[in-house]
C-alpha cells in the first residue's frame, strides 16, 4: 500500500445521484475531514445528512458540518495543542500541510479573535478550498503534487503528516512544529515502529516534469525515477532545484 493514495479519482456527488452514490460520497467526507476515525452509527450526522439528500447544502456545507461538529471538536481540538489543530484542519480541508509560520500563527490568530467555527469557515470558503473542490467534490489530499501558488516545500511536509489510509490522525503532537518555527525544510523520515514490511525496504516511482527550458530544448517533458526509500528525499530536492515539478509519487511492487 502507498504511503498516501496518489492520482486518485477525486469523490463528486452528481446531479440525479442514486442512494448509493450519495452514501459513497457521505463516507468520503467523514474519512478525510475526520482523518480515517471510525464513525459509528450513533456518531452520525444525521441531519446534515438528510440536508444533503435533500439537497438543501451541497458537499462543501456537509463538510463544513462534519468539522464544526462536536465529534471533530472532541477528536482534534480538545485534545490537541492549537498547533496540531490547526495543522489537521489543513490536511482534513484543504488535502495540503501548512506551508509556513506564517499560516500556523494567522489561523492562531483568527481562532483567538473570531472563534472555532471562524478558524473552519477560513478553510472552507477560502478560495483555494473552492478553486480545488468546488461544492460538491469531497476533498482529498493533493500536497503530494506540485501546485499553482503552493510552495515546493509543501510535498515534503504533507508527506510527513500523511501516512497512509491505514494511519489515525488521534495523535495529539504537532508534526512541523519545530520546521515550520525554524522556517526549515522539512525532511522525509522513516516511520517507526509499526508492523509489517518496512517502508525502508520498499521502493518509489517519482513523476516529474522537466523545467520549462528543459523542455524549450526537446526533451522529454516527464520523467520516471525509481528509488528507495531512503534516496527519495535527495532525488525530489534535485528536481526542484533543476526546475521540475513533482506529478506524483507512488509505491513500485
Amino acid at each position: 500500500m502507498a504511503l498516501w493514495v496518489t492520482n486518485a479519482i477525486p469523490v463528486e456527488l452528481r446531479p440525479n445521484a442514486t442512494e448509493d452514490d450519495l452514501q459513497t460520497v457521505i463516507r468520503a467526507v467523514y474519512k478525510q475531514v475526520l482523518g480515517n476515525h471510525h464513525v459509528m452509527e450513533t456518531q452520525r450526522l444525521t441531519s446534515a445528512e438528510s440536508m444533503l439528500r435533500d439537497g438543501d447544502i451541497t458537499v462543501r456545507g456537509f463538510v463544513r458540518a462534519v468539522a464544526q461538529s462536536e465529534l471533530y471538536r472532541s477528536l482534534f481540538f480538545e485534545s490537541s495543542s492549537a498547533y496540531r489543530f490547526i495543522e489537521l484542519n489543513f490536511k482534513h480541508l484543504l488535502g495540503r500541510a501548512p506551508q509556513d509560520q506564517s499560516e500556523i500563527a494567522a489561523h492562531v490568530a483568527c481562532y483567538n479573535e473570531d472563534g472555532y467555527a471562524a478558524e473552519i469557515n477560513t478553510y472552507i470558503d477560502s478560495e483555494e478550498y473552492i478553486t480545488r473542490f468546488g461544492e460538491d467534490r469531497v476533498p482529498f489530499v493533493c500536497g503530494n503534487q506540485t501546485q499553482k501558488g503552493v510552495k515546493n516545500v509543501g510535498f515534503n511536509r504533507t508527506f510527513t503528516i500523511v501516512r497512509g489510509e491505514a494511519t489515525s490522525d488521534r495523535s495529539n503532537r504537532a508534526k512541523l512544529i519545530s520546521d515550520l518555527g525554524s522556517n526549515l525544510a522539512t525532511k522525509i523520515v522513516a516511520p517507526q515502529g509499526g508492523t509489517g514490511r518496512s517502508s525502508t525496504n520498499k521502493r518509489f516511482r517519482i513523476t516529474a516534469s522537466t523545467s520549462t527550458a528543459a523542455a524549450a530544448l526537446g526533451r522529454m517533458s516527464k520523467q520516471e525515477y525509481v528509488v528507495s526509500y531512503g534516496q527519495m528525499s535527495q532525488r525530489i530536492q534535485s528536481i526542484l532545484k533543476a526546475g521540475g515539478k513533482i506529478l506524483s509519487v507512488t509505491e513500485t511492487n
